[in-house]
């Protein structure tokens, strides 16, 4: 590389376009809405998307967010960005954002559809690209899945200027329906509401190369097969990190396809690893060689808990949990005929959904000042307080737990089964269940209270 590039951020849009015109750095194309691609096409795909943030306000000020990008100014949207100092390397998409005649921002894409996945060597060359032309950002979107776009699915090597974000193409079909559904955030402009449903149909076609995680990686298959016959398993094994990737991948799907019947973002993963998937890999290495389970948390808001979904692969069994707060202001046996009132009222609500997942239903107790819950199937709470005497409970827990059996091995079955049981236990259950609320205070009868000042 003899000349040295130029920097972009800080720039005149003028010298900018003085610069891409001169065609001696920098080749590139301007992002089209009906792009002259075959269907199918990744740059078809990115051209489309692109064009989406370009016309759709709320679509973009979403994306930005999610990327850090300032959505103050102008934004100028290209593809096909060909470097010709270094090797004529060609990444997918630039935004550039403008305010003042001046460029104060900007982001490289680099995308893949279907079941391309990205390559850790060619991030690492467009993040060097990145640092040389002072682009602080570089967006990778795929359709592998990660917790929060400050995660990415690979280990590559990035400059400490520059910022590696992710997007799956599920998050971003997400962010397109929930504009489309929920009423306060929609799309104010007609026009742009028919544009992003026709993005979304496009998205949703069998050509768009978008598609959602549809089978856990084949070391599944074997890690469950070995935590059977109780073999000895290390961290370090492909298979285990095959598991654990996979798991990370599915609960984020998970609260995608939730977000998307809800109407609203569902959120998933620790918030202390959202810089590090390595260490959420890590940690839950250690809870499947120790537990031989795994655990996601979704939380919703509005909802009167998280949702706890463990695959527990000794039983073979995947559990789906809420927990809620116990009246305090009563004892044992009226706590309990609290509990029996909400769940009549889920079965009032939906009688054929809870029908189907009444068998499968358990009810935890958790006791104050003690570790262990208390376990009892739906059918023994009408007899719960006979055992639990003087104790006080702290809370309830709701458990739906399905037995899969030989199924729990299947790569395609395992998610097919537990994505419907999400849907199942929300409608069924979750979305109709209190928390307690304590009372508030209540003001004496008696009228030697009140005296006239």
């Amino acid at each position: 590389m003899g000349k040295k590039p130029t920097k972009i951020i800080g720039q005149s849009f003028t010298d900018f376009n003085s610069l891409i015109h001169s065609g001696k750095e920098i080749h590139l194309q301007t992002a089209r809405l009906i792009p002259f691609y075959k269907p199918g096409d990744e740059m078809a795909l990115t051209s489309i998307f692109l064009s989406a943030l370009r016309l759709i306000k709320e679509f973009r000020k979403n994306i930005s967010q999610a990327i850090g990008l300032t959505s103050s100014g102008y934004i100028y949207i290209f593809t096909e960005i060909e470097f010709l100092l270094f090797d004529k390397k060609r990444i997918d998409g630039l935004i550039v954002v403008v305010r003042d005649k001046k460029i104060v921002d900007a982001v490289l894409i680099e995308v893949k559809n279907k079941n391309n996945e990205l390559d850790e060597k060619q991030i690492s060359d467009y993040a060097i690209i990145s640092k040389e032309y002072g682009i602080k950002k570089l967006l990778t979107i795929s359709n592998q899945f990660v917790s929060f776009p400050t995660q990415s699915p690979i280990c590559a090597k990035i400059p400490k200027s520059v910022s590696l974000y992710h997007l799956s193409w599920s998050y971003i079909l997400t962010i397109a329906h929930i504009l489309l559904n929920n009423k306060k955030d929609n799309i104010a402009d007609k026009d742009q509401v028919e544009i992003m449903n026709e993005v979304v149909n496009y998205f949703e076609s069998q050509n768009s190369g978008v598609v959602g995680f549809t089978q856990m990686k084949s070391g599944w298959t074997d890690v469950v097969k070995k935590i059977s016959a109780r073999a000895t398993l290390k961290p370090t094994d492909e298979i285990v990190n095959d598991t654990v990737s996979s798991w990370l991948e599915e609960e984020r799907d998970m609260a995608l396809i939730l977000s998307r019947k809800l109407g609203l973002f569902v959120r998933s993963g620790q918030k202390k690893f959202e810089n590090n998937l390595m260490a959420r890999i890590n940690h839950e290495k250690k809870q499947l060689l120790s537990k031989k389970s795994l655990e996601s948390i979704l939380q919703i808001d509005g909802a009167a808990s998280d949702i706890i979904v463990q695959p527990n692969f000794g039983n073979k069994n995947i559990e789906m949990s809420i927990t809620i707060d116990a009246p305090q202001d009563r004892k044992v046996r009226p706590q309990i005929t609290w509990l029996k009132n909400q769940i009549k009222f889920c079965k009032k609500k939906n009688p054929d959904l809870f029908t189907k997942l009444e068998n499968e239903l358990m009810i935890g107790i958790n006791i104050k000042f003690t570790s262990k819950s208390k376990r009892i199937r739906l059918s023994e709470l009408e007899y719960a307080y006979e055992d639990l005497g003087s104790s006080e409970i702290k809370s309830f827990g709701i458990l739906q737990v399905k037995y899969l059996g030989r199924k729990f091995e299947s790569r395609r079955f395992f998610i097919k089964i537990i994505e419907e049981m999400l849907l199942h236990f929300y409608q069924g259950v979750v979305q109709h269940i209190k928390n307690w609320e304590k009372p508030a205070p209540q003001m004496s009868t008696n009228d030697n209270s009140s005296k006239t000042i």
